[in-house]
């Protein structure tokens, strides 16, 4: 890839269907543009046709994927389980149909920056041999929290005996320091478990990237 460089490395962006994570991943999008990268920014059916990317102004591509709600996005199915399941089943599907596209295109995808939220992105991205870059939309120190409670470092649900909590690497923290769904115990457990499986596959990926800068995270 890096002897490409000079040529324009193809990089297919894709983040998760929200606002949230959409702007940071446009804006490193652009980022890449600004450097002479070719960037495909790829969200879903839904989502593509609320934001009106033609309307962007922006020298970075728009394509798409289908999470199987293409006309009202998640409230087609209202349950956060019954979305993911769809966003990764269809979503793969499409997603490969994508590559194959540009697979076969003047400009075939080189490597894939993906929302840590969607791991199973990474899968589809090996079995063409593409390079995968997470890519961390939230806070360091924040996703550091999650890692450790991904991985039994952090005992839940947080008992008042285990105050201050201790974390390597970070300042002691009391519970309501902890992200909202650690602080308040059992609360929306489908995103918790989403945020958890951010890690599921971490240790695959080629690189990874996080969403922060020093003076605000710098302890």
């Amino acid at each position: 890839m890096e002897k490409k460089a000079n040529n324009g490395v193809h990089v297919l962006v894709i983040p998760y269907p929200s606002q949230g994570h959409i702007n940071p991943m446009l804006q490193f999008s652009k980022r890449l543009s600004s450097k002479g990268l070719k960037a495909t920014f790829a969200t879903t059916v839904f989502i593509f046709e609320t934001m009106k990317p033609e309307l962007l102004n922006s020298d970075i591509d728009f394509d798409t994927i289908s999470d199987g709600c293409d006309k009202g996005g998640f409230l087609e199915v209202g349950s956060v389980d019954d979305y993911l399941v769809r966003l990764q089943t269809v979503g793969s599907k499409t997603l490969t149909e994508l590559i194959i596209k540009h697979k076969n295109s003047p400009r075939p995808i080189d490597c894939m920056l993906y929302d840590a939220f969607l791991p199973w992105v990474l899968d589809v991205a090996q079995q063409f041999g593409i390079v995968g870059i997470a890519f961390f939309t939230q806070a360091c120190a924040v996703d550091y929290i999650y890692y450790y409670a991904h991985n039994g470092l952090l005992s839940l649900p947080i008992s008042s005996s285990m105050m201050p909590i201790v974390i390597p690497g970070l300042p002691l923290l009391d519970l309501r320091d902890m992200p909202s769904f650690i602080y308040v115990a059992g609360s929306y457990p489908s995103y918790f478990e989403l945020v958890l499986n951010q890690f599921s596959n971490i240790d695959k990926a080629d690189f990874i990237l996080v969403n922060s800068f020093y003076k605000l995270e710098q302890e």
